[in-house]
């Protein structure tokens, strides 16, 4: 591999590394809601967060694109805030793969919290135990397969983003071109050795993913 490839790898890693920590933060309070809320916005909330699921990432970077550039109201409050625009920067792809990568971590988590069920929430609740200590001591740990299955589908589904991150963060060496758009790139240089390489290590590193994740599902547990 080329240092050239080596630097898209990298920045992939980097990439998917901080939006998956970025998605577990923000998700984790968001399908707490959307687990346990009756309130009426919940299925308009609910089909925001899955847009991401059925838009193309091509109409989504595009409307990024606008709300972060120069004229958009989010790259004015950068611009305000000293931020400067998000566009065609790592920040502006880590904020593009944080929304199209949400569906894929708070579903999870969300299915996770709703099959705790709220018997166990409700006898702790009997015993004194305050909503902050219900929901570190019973609902995370409960729904920790949730939140394992919601990390790895994060972090694979940013490794291998192409649209999106094409349309937001255009094709800077080493700033903002990851590893799909380096196998594009080497496609158009009919390079297809290199583009080979790089096309297989990312099916062979996203058949490992869902194999070990389908094991761990399919194994037993207790709570």
């Amino acid at each position: 591999m080329t240092d050239q490839n080596l630097d898209a790898v990298w920045l992939t890693l980097r990439l998917a590394g901080t939006t998956t920590v970025a998605l577990l933060a923000l998700g984790t309070p968001l399908a707490w809601w959307l687990a346990n809320t009756r309130s009426r916005w919940k299925s308009v909330i609910g089909a925001i967060v899955s847009l991401p699921l059925v838009l193309p990432p091509t109409v989504l970077g595009f409307y990024l694109l606008l709300l972060m550039g120069p004229q958009g109201w989010v790259g004015h409050l950068t611009q305000t805030l000293g931020i400067g625009l998000l566009p065609f920067t790592f920040g502006g792809l880590v904020v593009g793969s944080i929304i199209y990568s949400m569906p894929f971590v708070v579903q999870p988590i969300q299915n996770a919290f709703e099959a705790i069920g709220s018997r166990q929430m409700e006898v702790a609740a009997s015993l004194r135990a305050g909503p902050w200590d219900r929901f570190f001591s019973i609902a995370l740990p409960l729904a920790r397969p949730g939140f394992l299955t919601a990390s790895v589908l994060g972090f694979a589904h940013t490794v291998g983003e192409f649209g999106l991150v094409l349309m937001l963060g255009g094709n800077i060496p080493g700033k903002t071109r990851v590893l799909s758009v380096e196998i594009y790139d080497r496609v158009e240089a009919l390079e297809y050795a290199q583009a080979h390489w790089l096309a297989a290590g990312m099916l062979l590193f996203s058949f490992i993913v869902l194999l070990l994740l389908y094991a761990f599902n399919a194994k037993p547990r207790s709570f």
